[in-house]
């Protein structure tokens, strides 16, 4: 059982250092609130729409961005996933980090890139399977449009995480809205996960964000969600035991190996 912080939040486009701030902060309302780990968006260091700047400010995974995280994380007590752009391999990624206090960070590399935008930024990665386990919950990541291939859940699912935890910058519109509404529960229910999907708010200079970020359990029910207006701190406890009798009853990852 893990106590589970996640913040909608408006990232300054361009700025790391008012974003590290801001991040830093959450960190400290969540440590309050008796979270040992908190999500925040996708490219959320950077802020998303910065455009062209992004690949100027990629670090690697071991550079001093990830090192304020680390610290950041042993002063508060508090993990961190925090969305980043990643220099690596002679190219950037659109990347993720969990760091815990001075542990070794785990990375993972998004693999579905999202319109011509991302693709002029970042290479994609091949799919992967990053998991780690905080505080006994099993947990693997995803990053935005990620999530909306049914295959990277089952996929994570198939390798026995309890939650998938998705960086976001989901626009605004009627996709959105439907992503957030309807796609993001049923992703929970169809694998028997929890899925925290955290999303930016607000507009900068090339998008608006359609806020609305969740937090879904296996059964498919909400455990908070978010305003699609502005930042937001949410809250949940993820408990797997809690949903034994929604696994028992909705067997999916079962069968579908038994039949394999």
């Amino acid at each position: 059982m893990i106590t589970l912080a996640a913040l909608q939040m408006k990232s300054e486009s361009g700025d790391v250092a008012a974003n590290l701030a801001r991040i830093a902060q959450a960190a400290k309302d969540a440590a309050a609130a008796g979270a040992s780990l908190l999500i925040t968006p996708e490219l959320g260091l950077t802020g998303y729409g910065a455009g062209d700047i992004i690949r100027d400010l990629a670090e690697p995974a071991d550079g001093p961005l990830v090192k304020r995280l680390q610290a950041i994380s042993a002063e508060t007590g508090v993990a961190i996933i925090a969305g980043f752009a990643e220099k690596a391999e002679g190219t950037v990624f659109n990347s993720a980090v969990y760091v815990d206090g001075t542990a070794v960070p785990a990375v993972y590399r998004k693999s579905n890139l999202y319109g011509e935008y991302e693709r002029a930024l970042f290479t994609p990665a091949a799919p992967g399977t990053v998991l780690f386990d905080h505080r006994g919950v099993t947990c693997g990541m995803l990053i935005c449009y990620d999530v909306e291939f049914p295959e990277n859940v089952r996929r994570l699912a198939l390798a026995g995480v309890d939650a998938v935890l998705v960086p976001t910058a989901l626009p605004a519109g009627y996709s959105g809205t439907f992503i957030a509404d309807h796609m993001i529960q049923t992703r929970a229910f169809e694998n028997q996960v929890f899925v925290a999907y955290i999303n930016h708010c607000g507009a900068d200079e090339r998008f608006t964000f359609a806020g609305s970020s969740r937090i879904a359990a296996p059964d498919g029910s909400l455990l908070a969600s978010a305003a699609p207006h502005g930042e937001a701190l949410m809250v949940a406890v993820l408990d797997p035991v809690n949903f034994d009798v929604s696994k028992s009853e909705n067997t999916y990852l079962t069968d579908l190996t038994r039949r394999a």
